[in-house]
């Protein structure tokens, strides 16, 4: 899959571009006190901000309007409060309101034990959406944070990616570790395939917090979610 694998040279910075498949359901929802008749999916979140997106109908909110409500995952809430920083169409961005209890709540909420609670592999399982041949294993929880373990055409693993809210850390087959961080996701649906090309900033070193919480998270999962040979294949890239 080429397309996975382009190189956007800026002049000062590189930025690349994947194309990943998108699992079609997300349990990860926001309810604004303003408009609780709408759930909004939160297609991304981090502790600074989140993307929310509606599947259908339509919503008021504005650019620059305040935003109070709760954030949903399966059985946990996260009452939160911000500023509209975008609207486009559908989608709206959010950035949080800075404050200290807010803060330390929306760490609590996005733990790495909690992530990992609700993480559950997509390879194997009976699911009505079409997948790259390609793909060896997918673990994904609602975020997002994902996994993704791409083989070569012998079955052994060729590059692994690892997302986590806007951290991005990739591994390759013959030229090891690159991190970054998210900078765009873009719907790339069509009729029969479910995509979503993601653009993320490559950092100039390997950063190793973003690996060090890769590895952590990788650690924790189960055989239920992984292999024992991919995980510990994974873990050794990530030391």
């Amino acid at each position: 899959m080429e397309g996975q694998l382009n190189l956007i040279k800026t002049g000062y910075q590189d930025v690349e571009k994947r194309i990943f498949p998108r699992f079609p359901f997300c349990f990860l929802t926001f309810k604004g006190d303003a408009h609780k008749a709408h759930a909004f999916e939160v297609v991304d979140i981090s502790y600074t901000g989140m993307q929310l997106g509606l599947k259908s109908g339509g919503h008021t909110y504005t650019e620059g309007q305040d935003l109070k409500g709760a954030v949903h995952w399966k059985g946990r809430s996260l009452d939160v409060s911000g500023k509209v920083k975008w609207v486009s169409g559908q989608r709206l961005g959010v950035k949080f309101k800075q404050d200290v209890k807010l803060e330390e709540n929306i760490k609590n909420f996005l733990t790495i034990d909690n992530i990992v609670k609700s993480m559950r592999p997509v390879h194997g399982h009976d699911i009505d959406m079409d997948v790259p041949s390609n793909l060896k294993y997918w673990v994904r929880a609602d975020g997002p944070f994902e996994i993704f373990v791409w083989r070569h055409n012998d079955g052994e693993i060729a590059r692994f990616q690892v997302i986590m809210m806007e951290n991005y850390v990739e591994w390759h087959d013959g030229k090891g570790i690159k991190t970054g961080r998210v900078i765009s996701k873009r719907d790339m649906d069509t009729p029969l395939i479910l995509e979503d090309e993601i653009m993320f900033r490559v950092d100039e070193g390997v950063d190793g917090h973003k690996v060090s919480m890769a590895n952590e998270i990788v650690t924790a999962l189960g055989d239920g979610h992984l292999p024992t040979g991919a995980r510990e294949f994974l873990t050794l890239k990530l030391s």
